[in-house]
């Protein structure tokens, strides 16, 4: 008997090790570029992670920040390249998740407020000193739920000015993402945007920006952004010790082609508490509770 439970218990611990290897992991990213862009760069990144984790892991896109908080928090994904903004709410809505690695860029993120060359200015490292151009202009920020492409730019632009974004310009809107920012923006569709600096300077280097018919003309102070999130319940799904392994694939993505396709240097150690200021920022202007 005591050899048939043996047995019994064996088969068991091997069907659960048959249906561990067989899961797959799964992984999104906020969707702050064209979803071309995004494919080519996350399906490589995929690759990568298959090869390190000895697991399948998959990438799936998602068409906004709100779709890929929900995801994550449903558990359709395991892991997701957030903003800091929709790091911080897909934490608070799943127990035990955790900032594992951020950009090095991303320690001291940075906003860049830009203008089509119509709008006639001096260039000013005061925000409020555009007070006077800004007054009846139009501006447009990237997602709703974008760090970069909102949350911080409205936090200096309240600061700066002492009015909400929709009392200070004559009409504010959301383009989606920074990609669209910059080209509307260019296009004189809109006067002023708030964009992430990082895809600005991407999209300058790569000759996808008309410089002479946009510019840029404030740098926000920093502060942390992007990184990568992991649901706490990882370890139960894959095996003891997953999240660690995932962490350190993280962390020694060496690549300079993987790493180009974000761009970032390489990445760092992140914690949940360094997006404390995100979070306290974001309660300060009503985007959180």
């Amino acid at each position: 008997m005591k050899l048939f439970q043996r047995l019994v218990a064996s088969a068991a611990l091997l069907a659960a090790a048959a249906v561990a290897q067989a899961e797959t992991f799964v992984f999104t990213a906020i969707p702050d570029q064209d979803e071309s862009r995004l494919n080519e760069r996350f399906g490589k990144v995929a690759d990568y992670l298959s090869e390190q984790l000895d697991v399948e892991v998959k990438y799936i896109p998602v068409k906004s920040y709100a779709a890929a908080i929900t995801a994550f928090r449903n558990n359709q994904v395991q892991l997701a390249w957030f903003g800091g903004l929709s790091g911080v709410q897909a934490r608070r809505l799943v127990p035990d998740s955790e900032a594992l690695a951020q950009g090095v860029e991303d320690e001291q993120f940075k906003s860049y407020i830009i203008a089509n060359r119509k709008v006639a200015l001096t260039i000013n490292e005061d925000l409020a000193s555009y007070a006077d151009v800004m007054k009846g202009k139009t501006f447009t920020f990237g997602s709703k739920g974008s760090t970069s492409g909102r949350l911080m730019p409205e936090y200096f632009l309240r600061e700066a000015f002492n009015k909400a974004p929709d009392e200070l310009f004559d009409r504010v809107g959301f383009s989606g993402d920074h990609s669209r920012t910059v080209t509307q923006v260019e296009s004189g569709a809109w006067d002023f945007g708030a964009v992430n600096f990082s895809v600005w300077d991407d999209m300058v280097a790569q000759g996808q920006v008309n410089t002479d018919k946009v510019q840029v003309i404030w740098t926000s102070p920093t502060y942390p952004d992007y990184q990568w999130t992991i649901r706490g319940d990882v370890d139960g799904k894959f095996g003891n010790g997953f999240k660690d392994k995932v962490r350190s694939a993280l962390l020694n993505m060496k690549d300079k082609d993987l790493l180009k396709s974000f761009p970032r240097e390489g990445f760092i150690p992140a914690t949940n508490a360094d997006y404390a200021p995100i979070e306290t920022t974001a309660k300060a202007i009503g985007l959180l509770d």
